[in-house]
C-alpha cells in the first residue's frame, strides 16, 4: 500500500452505499484519491462487489471473509470467492461481524491463500496484540462503544491508539494499525496519524453525509 496514509471505506449496509449507489461512492472514492494522492478503498457488501471493481481502478476489499474453502459450507463467503469477483482484501472481525481469534486465524489463512490484503478489526490493546501474532497486513482499532457517535478514538481515547501501536510494532513491526470508529473529518485523520495509526477505518461520516464528495474532500483535506 505504500507509505501514504490510507483511507478505509465501509459502506456497510447502508442504502447510500448499495447497488448502484455502491459504484457512485467508489468513484468518489477515486475522483478524490487522485485528486489529492491519499490512497482510498472502497467496501461494499458482497454482492456489490463486482460491479464496484470494474467501475473504478482504486483498491475494492470486501467487508468480511470466513476462514472456509470451496464446499459444501452455505451462506459462507470464501477469499476465492471475493478474490474472483474483483476484490484485493477484506475486512475481518469488525465489531459488527465479531469472530473468535480460531476464526480470525482461519479467514486470515484463507485471505492469504487467496492473496488478499487483510484488516483485522479490534476492540482494545489485549485484543489487538493477540491479532498482531497471526500477522495481517493491518489491525485497525474501533471500540465499539464509539462506533458511529461521532466521537473520534483518537480523541476520545488517545492512550489505545497509542498503546495498539506500540503493543503491534513490538511482535511484528511490519503490520500497519489503522484508527477507527467515530472518524468524519480531515482533523480526525490528523489526529490519528500523530498517534502512529497509518491511516483510518470509517463508514457513516461519509455514507451518511449530505454529501459525500465534499466529506472525503474535508477528510483528506489537512494530510
Amino acid at each position: 500500500m505504500g507509505k501514504k496514509p490510507l483511507i478505509v471505506l465501509n459502506f456497510k449496509t447502508y442504502t447510500e452505499g448499495m447497488g448502484e449507489n455502491a459504484v457512485k461512492m467508489a468513484k468518489y472514492c477515486e475522483e478524490v484519491s487522485a485528486d489529492s494522492g491519499v490512497k482510498i478503498i472502497a467496501v461494499p457488501q458482497a454482492p456489490d462487489i463486482y460491479r464496484v471493481a470494474c467501475s473504478v481502478k482504486i483498491p475494492v476489499f470486501a467487508q468480511h471473509i470466513d476462514g472456509v474453502v470451496a464446499g459444501s459450507h452455505t451462506g459462507h463467503i470464501t477469499a476465492d470467492c471475493v478474490r474472483s469477483a474483483g476484490a484485493t482484501g477484506t475486512l475481518i472481525n469488525h465489531s459488527e461481524r465479531r469472530l473468535l481469534l480460531a476464526d480470525i486465524d482461519s479467514a486470515i489463512q484463507s485471505a492469504r491463500r487467496s492473496e488478499l490484503i487483510t484488516i483485522v478489526c479490534t476492540n482494545n490493546v489485549a485484543v489487538t496484540l493477540a491479532v498482531a501474532t497471526f500477522a495481517p497486513e493491518f489491525v485497525a482499532i474501533e471500540p465499539p462503544e464509539l462506533i458511529g457517535s461521532g466521537i473520534p478514538v483518537s480523541k476520545a481515547d488517545p492512550d489505545i491508539v497509542r498503546g495498539s501501536v506500540s503493543a503491534v510494532k513490538r511482535i511484528q513491526p511490519d503490520v500497519e494499525v489503522l484508527c477507527g470508529a467515530g472518524i468524519s473529518r480531515g482533523d480526525d485523520v490528523a489526529a490519528a496519524l500523530e498517534l502512529g495509526a497509518a491511516g483510518v477505518l470509517l463508514a457513516s461520516g461519509i455514507i451518511r453525509a449530505k454529501d459525500p464528495k465534499a466529506a472525503l474532500i474535508d477528510l483528506v483535506g489537512n494530510i
